[in-house]
């Protein structure tokens, strides 16, 4: 006997204006960038070496348990001492239990990590080029993350302007924000809900920077 393949509901228009969303009520400088982004969001942040992609994503994730728990998967580094620096450069033992690293955790215990009643809010996976996952496994995340109504965000190396890689390209189609980092300075892309503006990730490095290339 042949299966009957379950069909997805159709929505009428007044299903989709009914729909309740979550958007998170950011303000000052990160509104100015982002918006007000509904809490399943995803984003990709990459830029090149030495330019503060990974400050910005550190100062993201601060702002971030403002809303909900962080996890922060440290692939590339590790428990390094650059790690330490950010962390304490952006005074992150203000911030408790909300905020966690996670030491090169692999991609079969994230799932497990995430699917799990009490899971992180936010979830920082850092690099997509050290996930050494299929773009299979990328959706099987993606859509757990959907599921549960959580965050998730990507840091990416980057060749010349774009992130590096074929995953890392199919990802920065995918996500609803897309944040370039470059001299220090964050420029957000993508389906923003306001925002627009870039953000300025180290006032000093930032300022030098720009000065010297104008």
């Amino acid at each position: 006997m042949t299966k009957i393949k379950k069909i997805n509901r159709a929505y009428s228009v007044s299903n989709v204006l009914s729909k309740k969303f979550n958007p998170l009520s950011f303000s000052g400088d990160w509104e100015a960038t982002l918006g007000k982004p509904d809490k399943a969001f995803s984003a990709i942040i990459w830029g090149n070496t030495t330019n503060g992609k990974t400050e910005a994503a550190i100062k993201l994730a601060k702002y971030l348990t403002n809303f909900g728990k962080v996890a922060y998967d440290s692939l590339e580094q590790g428990l390094s001492a650059t790690i330490q620096q950010a962390l304490i450069r952006n005074h992150m033992d203000t911030l408790g239990n909300s905020f966690i690293l996670l030491d090169r955790e692999p991609f079969d215990d994230l799932i497990e990590r995430m699917s799990k009643p009490k899971s992180p809010d936010f979830l920082f996976i850092d690099s997509v080029q050290y996930t050494r996952i299929t773009k299979a496994q990328y959706y099987q995340l993606k859509e757990l993350m959907l599921k549960k109504g959580k965050g998730i965000i990507w840091i990416s190396q980057a060749k010349g302007k774009l992130p590096k890689g074929s995953l890392a390209d199919d990802i920065m189609f995918d996500v609803d924000l897309k944040l370039w980092v470059e001299g220090f300075k964050l420029f957000p892309d993508g389906r923003l809900n306001g925002g627009g503006e870039p953000f300025v990730i180290w006032a000093q490095k930032a300022a030098k920077y720009w000065k010297e290339i104008i």
